[in-house]
Parts: C-alpha cells; structure tokens; sequence
C-alpha cells in the first residue's frame, strides 16, 4: 500500500515538473485594451452612432465570454450531461424579450388601432415547413460545429483556430442562402402564413399564454436538471 502510494506521488510530482508555467497574457490584455480605446476614440470623431455600436459589441462579447452563453449548448448539454442551466438561461432571455416586444407592440398598436402586421415593429415572417426545415438542418449544423454562431465567435476570440474554419463556412453558407433565397421565397416561404396572435386572441392573452408556456418550459427544465445532471452527482 505504502509502496503504491509512494509511486502515484512520484507520479505527481513528475507531472508536475513536466506542465509548463502558463504564460503571462497580461501585455496582451494590455495591447487589445488600447486597441479599443483607439477605435472608440476613432470612430467618435468619424461617427457617433459607430462609437455607440463599437462598445455595446464590446460589452456584448465579454458579457457572452463569461457567461458561456450558447445556443447550441442550451440544447446539447440536457442530453449530453443532464445539465439545462443554459437551456435555462435562454428562456429566462425569451421572457425578458416577450414583456418588452410586448410593451413596444402594444404602444405602436394603441397608436394606430387600425394597424397592419407590417407596421407593427418587429420582424413578422411565414411559419411552415421551411421553418422545421431550416431549424433541424440548422441545430444539426451546429452540433457538429461544436456551437452557435456566439459560440463560435467566443472560441475564435479565445484563440481555438479551427472555429475559424466554421466561421468561414457561415460565410459561405450565408452568402449562398442570401443568393438563392429569391427561389426558395417564390416556391415555399411566400405560400405559407404570418402568424401573429395578437391579431386573433388579443395582446394581453397573448402575453398570458407565452408566459406561461416559458415559465412551464423553465420549471420542467429546471426539474429535468435536478434528476438528471451528472455534473452535481
């Protein structure tokens, strides 16, 4: 016993000796930081709409790094490792967005009773096939990419190189479905309907019915999380 605890020490100790020391990235903090700044200073005086853009991109990004917000994660993870924390968090996102849409539409439509679905903000477009379609090839798409187009994004700037390649296949493939989107419009989208509910059972049911399915998915999840995440057990 004593023999093959002095045997896993040496182990430790080997190992040890063996990682190197992690190198200080502070200068580069310091150099991406003035580089920052400098564009921020740019592009008030070119801009300022620009500059507004530039560090709400910036709080965007660091606020997405550390939080390891992923879409593709949100739906991998329950069934990975039994872990719906992020699955969580994205529904806690479509609750905020649902009560603020809501009070944007709302005031529009109180503006104009006689408004059309066009006029209202926000971007209202037909659901049918395409719409299963097009979310099945694209969570297929991102599980194999390893992410979301955030998450992507996040691992570029955290320096995973092959995530560059995934990025350049959204290019490819946004410049594609930009080009061809003209047929699939004519031969699918156009034909089937925009939904807007508000238009059939009112706004305030329509608020009352999204959140209680959001808040009905978030307790679920949260149970599933509880008998289910291996990370806690």
């Amino acid at each position: 016993m004593t023999a093959t605890s002095s045997k896993i020490e040496a182990l430790k100790r080997q190992r040890e000796m063996e990682v190197k020391k992690k190198k200080n990235q502070s200068p580069f903090g310091i150099i991406i930081t003035g580089m920052v700044i400098t564009i921020y200073l740019a592009l008030i005086n070119y801009n300022l709409d620009f500059s507004s853009y530039w560090i709400i991109g910036i709080l965007m990004g660091i606020t997405l790094q550390r939080s390891r917000f992923c879409f593709a994660a949100s739906f991998r993870d329950p069934i990975m490792v039994g872990s719906t924390s992020l699955l969580k968090a994205v529904l806690l996102a479509f609750i905020v967005s649902t009560i603020g849409f809501f009070i944007i539409q709302l005031r529009a439509s109180v503006a104009n009773p006689d408004y059309l679905i066009t006029e209202l903000p926000g971007q209202f477009n037909p659901v049918g096939l395409h719409t299963a379609l097009g979310a099945i090839l694209f969570g297929t798409g991102m599980v194999v990419a390893g992410g979301c187009a955030s998450g992507v994004l996040i691992r570029i700037g955290e320096g995973h190189a092959m995530q560059l390649v995934v990025l350049i296949g959204f290019i490819i493939g946004a410049t594609l479905g930009a080009a061809h989107f003209p047929f699939w419009d004519g031969v699918l989208i156009s034909k089937t309907p925009v939904v807007h509910f508000p238009n059939h059972i009112g706004f305030f049911p329509s608020l009352i019915l999204q959140l209680l399915l959001l808040c009905g998915l978030y307790f679920i999840a949260d149970w599933y999380d509880k008998k289910n995440n291996i990370m806690t057990t």
